[in-house]
C-alpha cells in the first residue's frame, strides 16, 4: 500500500492559534462589554494578528473550523 503524495499545501487549511486572554489586558471600552467575565479567548493567525475574541475556548475552535481554519491551542 504505497502511494505517492505531493505535500504542496494546496489542500490544507490555514492554522490559527487559540489562546486565553485575561479581561484586564483589554482596553477599558472592551472590558465594559465582557459582562463580568475574567477571561476570553482570542483566535490569532500565524502572524499574530488577532482575528476574533470570543467568550470561551470551545466557541473559538468552532468559529475557526466554520471558517475552514485549523485551530491549535496555545498556553
Amino acid at each position: 500500500m504505497n502511494h505517492k503524495y505531493t505535500f504542496d499545501g494546496s489542500d490544507s487549511r490555514p492554522i490559527v492559534y487559540v489562546r486565553p486572554v485575561p479581561v484586564e489586558e483589554l482596553p477599558e471600552e472592551m472590558r465594559a462589554l465582557t459582562g463580568g467575565l475574567t477571561q476570553l479567548y482570542a483566535v490569532h493567525d500565524t502572524d499574530g494578528q488577532r482575528l476574533a475574541l470570543v467568550r470561551d475556548r470551545k466557541l473559538a475552535f468552532v468559529l475557526a473550523r466554520q471558517h475552514d481554519m485549523a485551530p491549535v491551542n496555545v498556553h
